[in-house]
């Protein structure tokens, strides 16, 4: 792997680029660590009910950038594994919410866990200053990006399905 050497300025596809090594890095991390019964797009349904609980699933495949039919199969699947849970709208009986059940957040809240000691292996490496450094950066990162998302859901608004 190469590291590149950053003017006092790195441009932002400078730092993208290192970026997309680190999170390559990140999943090779994350599979490692992971016993996951849930594909990678089962994983990002898991996650947005986590932030999302009662998401209705035209919104959910808006998110995912897919149709609500493929979607409802997806969440098929995680139904019968126990990870989602349905349940009809009280205000619209056509409607139905998408939950994280409490297995669903188990199997979260475990496979974070994992994931976190392959982190701590890896951060223990690094001198305390640089990982200082990182840290604050990944806090501005975090900030940056959840204020895109945001601003992205904003616009799209939140349709019914």
């Amino acid at each position: 792997m190469t590291v590149t050497v950053f003017r006092p300025r790195p441009e932002p596809v400078e730092v993208a680029r290192v970026t997309l090594t680190a999170v390559e890095l990140l999943e090779v991390l994350w599979g490692r660590a992971s016993t996951a019964p849930a594909s990678p797009s089962q994983m990002r349904v898991l996650l947005m009910l986590e932030h999302q609980d009662g998401i209705n699933l035209r919104s959910l495949a808006d998110s995912l950038a897919s149709t609500p039919p493929s979607t409802s199969r997806l969440c098929d699947r995680l139904v019968a594994a126990g990870f989602v849970e349905r349940a009809i709208s009280p205000s619209d009986r056509r409607e139905v919410r998408l939950h994280l059940s409490d297995r669903g957040r188990a199997f979260l809240d475990d496979l974070r866990a994992r994931r976190e000691q392959e982190l701590q292996a890896v951060l223990e490496l690094m001198p305390a200053a640089k990982r200082t450094q990182f840290l604050a950066g990944l806090e501005a990162f975090c900030d940056a990006a959840a204020s895109q998302i945001h601003d992205n859901a904003t616009h799209t608004g939140d349709r019914t399905a």
